[in-house]
């Protein structure tokens, strides 16, 4: 796991913009990213596109299946255009990581669309933290074995979060 989710490299942020730092760490973690004004999901990290600095900003994130944790996630401090993440079967996604998220300024005023499935270390302590995300309009949830208190949960979320709408895959 050290392999592909090292050590924050700020020296790197600051040489090739968060957004380029970031798009790195993601796509070695084997998630995607689409960029504002792009609709292709960039997926190869050979094929990151070049260009001046800050040109490519990531609007969307799709982690799915990929190795991404806790370690990694000071790479999403300076991103600024975060509409859309996507946690979909990520074994290392865990509370401390949607605390980041949510703590994370940047990510509170441009998040709208999160979606959290068959992540088995979520519980309804993480999904809580999601409240500071102020943005946030859209949230799914599915298959979240550590949530006990869904409705509960979901309850506290959309009183705190009122454009909120909390769609869940109930099997």
């Amino acid at each position: 796991n050290k392999v592909f989710s090292p050590r924050v490299d700020y020296e790197r942020i600051k040489a090739v913009g968060p957004d380029r730092a970031a798009s790195e760490w993601l796509l070695r973690c084997g998630a995607k990213v689409r960029y504002k004004g792009f609709d292709k999901w960039q997926q190869d990290y050979n094929g990151l596109p070049s260009g001046p600095l800050g040109k490519y900003k990531i609007q969307a994130i799709d982690a799915t299946e990929s190795c991404i944790m806790y370690r990694g996630f000071d790479h999403l401090e300076g991103l600024e255009h975060v509409e859309e993440i996507k946690l979909i079967r990520c074994i290392y996604i865990e509370d401390p990581c949607l605390e980041r998220i949510s703590a994370i300024t940047n990510l509170q005023a441009s998040l709208s669309s999160l979606e959290v499935v068959s992540c088995g270390n979520v519980t309804d302590r993480g999904l809580l933290a999601l409240h500071h995300l102020s943005n946030l309009q859209r949230l799914f949830l599915s298959d979240l074995p550590g949530v006990q208190e869904k409705e509960k949960t979901v309850k506290i979320l959309q009183t705190a979060l009122p454009k909120l709408v909390v769609e869940q895959d109930v099997q």
